[in-house]
């Protein structure tokens, strides 16, 4: 764990002395800011509208496909172009070190970013507004949950070219992929289960099935079902730390498989 930390140090060292990083505090913290005064000045004072779509919206979810790929191609294509990639992974810390200490870095990364939100409700309480800190400090988990996932999702897909630009656009279509996987599964369905099931019990009996599968690969539902609500799910943290773990295990084969290729 400590060869973690110190990859983690150094690449949170990294990312806040490079300028690249700063433009997006900026962008995505003030597109953030503007959304959260939008929407409270359109619902006469809403304050939890006004998180929620900060932290919960259409934005927040657009957020999870750009900044975990942006992230990715700096911490792996960006290191594997330079070649410093490879020296790290040669050092006596372990691919599995490398990755969570990369995956750390990006993860504290975006709930820092996230903790915007949390001031935004201190700002609004300071002043007379009641938010509903429960759901508030639930919203907050769960974003920072959530981003992690992506983030782990993206450092895999970028572990698949050493070129920045396409590693980028290989993880936003990997975030992509995710949050429609659930309505893309449920059109092929559409299309295989006649052929498959001939009675309409038996067509029934599939695509409930299905239904309860697809609905338990949905990070968007985890999200609003517990987090989004202030309700404290053990079963739905184990479903963001799951996939997390796994998809960083599949992060660590992948540079391992790489570097035996040569």
């Amino acid at each position: 764990m400590s060869g973690s930390l110190v990859v983690a140090r150094r690449e949170l060292f990294g990312l806040f002395t490079a300028p690249f990083t700063w433009i997006v505090l900026v962008v995505v913290l003030g597109l953030n800011g503007m959304l959260f005064n939008a929407v409270l000045a359109g619902t006469n004072g809403s304050i939890m509208d006004a998180l929620s779509n900060v932290m919960a919206g259409p934005l927040f979810w657009l957020w999870m496909v750009v900044l975990p790929a942006l992230l990715a191609m700096r911490l792996i294509a960006e290191e594997s172009r330079t070649g410093t990639l490879e020296y790290l992974l040669t050092a006596p810390v372990g691919d599995a070190a490398v990755v969570t200490g990369k995956f750390l870095a990006a993860a504290g990364f975006l709930a820092l970013l996230w903790t915007s939100a949390l001031l935004y409700a201190g700002a609004v309480s300071s002043v007379g507004g009641a938010p509903d800190w429960p759901a508030v400090l639930g919203t907050w988990l769960g974003a920072i949950l959530v981003s992690s996932m992506f983030v782990a999702i993206g450092l895999f897909a970028s572990t698949f070219t050493s070129t920045p630009l396409l590693a980028a656009f290989l993880a936003m279509v990997a975030c992509v992929l995710w949050l429609a996987l659930p309505v893309l599964i449920g059109e092929v369905l559409g299309y295989v289960v006649p052929l498959i099931a001939r009675t309409e019990d038996a067509r029934q009996l599939v695509y409930e099935r299905a239904s309860a599968v697809l609905t338990n690969m949905d990070a968007s539902t985890h999200f609003e079902r517990s987090f989004k609500k202030g309700i404290f799910d053990t079963s739905e943290v184990v479903f963001f730390l799951t996939w997390t773990a796994l998809f960083l295990f599949l992060t660590a084969r992948s540079l391992e498989a790489r570097r035996w290729r040569g």
